[in-house]
């Protein structure tokens, strides 16, 4: 029985993607950003969709002389927590940074990004100071002993701060990761909001970096409900990939090498991923480096990183040395209470490294032998499309996805009529005796909320009280955007590992590092190449360049043409139009001070690279 349980995953695997096409991905993206709009905090916009909600929280932060309006509830309460907020934001702008075109394409982009916005706006206000940071408002024990609508709530919404005195590096930690990612979400679209979320998340980093110590001894109130257990060292390096990704700056890169080691993020072999523990989101982000060919002379360490990174797909895959438990229908088990956040965070790993290997050609290698990309991916469909409703009972864990979801989701202002429909006060008890208790279903469909989830068993029970099976979170949602939009826009030709340009760090000026050549510096459009790997096979030889073109200029660079001689081998990220080489088909022009990444491999030493033409304006 044992070994017939042990292969229950494997043969779920097996015929799992036969009822692929059964899902409708793009439908279930929709409603998973129509989750967040329910659990907005704040002044609702009047694009707002989700019409049963109503504005709430318009004095938040005011006793403590701090607008504090806006932001995001995280689950099933009123409590505006820090920690699960950011990451939310963060993995939100992770999956939109990693499947654009896709979320473009399904019709969402606009809807992901305002999903974004609405959290980075309130982090803003949250950061009045360099070094300080509101970390939450309102606190779980005077907010769990009432059950109210949040237009209606009276419990305590007393804000609770980090400053120096009462550090918290995880999260504000946590936060500057946020700010980093989101402003590559908004770096073409609204350059000088996201040069505003970058400059907060350095100084958040220089906050967290400097002053260490964890969040939840500062804000005791919230050890109960987001205790830090796995502490700041994974924040920290986490704060550093974003931020490295988001401005070039080479101090973060060092930063990821330097503290790799005592930091834990070469040591830490994790078989989760979630807002307390973010260590495999770290060696995911530097192994992506690596394969990018970024890492430069901290590759030993990088490759230390993505060994552990690898490790916790390996075990996801049930292929390591330390496997995650399974339920019977394949489904990862970590924990009875909501359980699904890591069933998400492991997909969404499991989705974006199977693009980054297929991407740069490689594979994985686990304790089991070699696995490739498509398993990954087809690992990662099995948990969406057992979320979706391929269980053993049939279920769907989001709310308004299919015929049978949760009814009665814990959940107050799903569970109570809409403020919009009865506008008459509830008080704190009373919606315990009034609507808690109620064995009907929600008035609310509170629509694409990921609940949960069922036990190690699959044995799940659609009750209000079952909060450990019941209550959604914004951050189950968050890894999810990226998947469904990947699984509904499919592998269209992308390659994950090829950046569309970047500012350039604001950092002094380095001299080129040995052995790379560059163009002249006279001309304002300045050629680097160097090479980032090599390798042999059948006797010969290949190495992989990277070319990065850089605008030195303070104009706008268009029409840029470049003369390519003397390549022998493939080329990623730019257009071959014939008699010379033009822009990637999703860049069209390269902004003051912006540098643009194209690589190539061949069996020679570095082609001749130059420029025919631009204009200048």
């Amino acid at each position: 029985m044992a070994s017939l349980i042990s292969m229950a995953p494997l043969f779920l695997l097996c015929f799992f993607p036969c009822a692929f096409a059964a899902h409708d991905y793009g439908s279930a993206l929709t409603k998973s950003l129509l989750f967040f709009e329910a659990q907005r905090s704040g002044v609702l916009p009047r694009n707002q969709r989700v019409t049963w909600r109503s504005h709430s929280g318009l004095q938040d932060g005011k006793a403590s002389g701090v607008d504090l309006v806006g932001g995001y509830y995280d689950a099933g309460d009123n409590v505006k927590f820090g920690l699960p907020m950011a990451f939310t934001v963060t993995m939100m702008s992770w999956s939109i940074l990693e499947y654009k075109a896709q979320l473009a394409g399904s019709g969402e982009l606009g809807h992901a990004m305002d999903a974004v916005k609405w959290g980075t706006d309130y982090f803003i206000k949250a950061h009045p100071e360099p070094n300080v940071l509101y970390g939450e408002v309102g606190d779980g024990n005077t907010d769990h002993y009432c059950w109210q609508r949040p237009e209606d709530m009276t419990t305590d919404r007393r804000a609770y701060r980090l400053d120096p005195s009462n550090p918290g590096s995880d999260l504000a930690g946590e936060t500057a990761a946020a700010m980093a990612a989101a402003s590559l979400v908004f770096r073409s679209s609204n350059p000088a909001y996201a040069n505003k979320l970058l400059s907060h998340a350095y100084q958040l980093f220089d906050f967290a970096n400097k002053y260490r110590g964890k969040y939840d001894s500062s804000i005791t109130v919230a050890q109960k409900y987001y205790r830090s257990v796995s502490g700041y060292n994974d924040e920290l390096l986490w704060a550093a990939a974003w931020l490295y990704q988001a401005s070039n700056n080479q101090y973060y890169l060092k930063y990821l090498a330097d503290n790799g080691d005592s930091m834990g993020g070469t040591g830490w072999s994790m078989t989760e991923f979630s807002w307390d523990v973010k260590y495999a989101g770290v060696q995911t982000l530097v192994a992506k480096f690596l394969m990018q060919g970024k890492a430069g002379a901290y590759a030993p360490v990088f490759r230390r990183y993505q060994e552990k990174a690898e490790a916790f797909l390996c075990s996801c895959l049930r292929k390591g040395n330390r496997n995650v438990q399974v339920t019977p229908g394949g489904l990862i088990f970590r924990q009875r209470w909501n359980n699904m956040q890591f069933v998400t965070t492991a997909s969404f790993i499991a989705t974006v490294y199977s693009d980054y290997l297929t991407s740069s050609r490689g594979s994985l290698k686990c304790a089991a032998g070699y696995v490739r990309p498509s398993e990954l991916l087809t690992f990662a469909k099995s948990q969406v499309d057992y979320i979706l409703g391929d269980n053993p009972r049939a279920t769907s864990y989001m709310v308004g996805y299919g015929n049978n979801f949760p009814r009665r989701v814990h959940h107050r202002g799903s569970s109570i009529v809409s403020y919009k429909i009865s506008s008459k006060f509830i008080a704190c008890r009373e919606g315990y005796a009034t609507w808690f208790s109620k064995k009907s279903g929600d008035p609310n469909v509170l629509t694409g909320a990921l609940v949960g989830g069922p036990d190690a068993y699959d044995n799940f029970a659609d009750e209000r009280d079952n909060y450990e099976q019941t209550e959604p979170a914004t951050y189950n949602n968050a890894p999810l955007l990226g998947v469904l939009a990947r699984f509904h826009g499919g592998h269209s030709g992308f390659n994950q590992l090829l950046p569309v340009a970047v500012p350039l760090p604001p950092a002094p000026k380095r001299n080129p590092n040995p052995g790379s050549s560059s163009s002249s510096s006279s001309s304002p459009v300045v050629i680097l190449q160097r090479v980032t790997s090599s390798w042999k096979d059948k006797g010969r030889i290949y190495y992989r360049y990277s070319t990065v073109i850089t605008n030195k200029s303070w104009k706008t660079v268009r029409n840029l043409e470049l003369s390519i001689s003397k390549l022998y081998g493939p080329l990623w990220g730019l257009t071959n139009s014939g008699k010379s080489y033009t822009f990637p088909k999703w860049v069209n022009s390269l902004g003051p001070q912006k540098s643009l990444e194209f690589v190539y491999i061949h069996s020679a030493s570095e082609a001749n690279v130059s420029v025919l033409r631009y204009d200048l304006g």
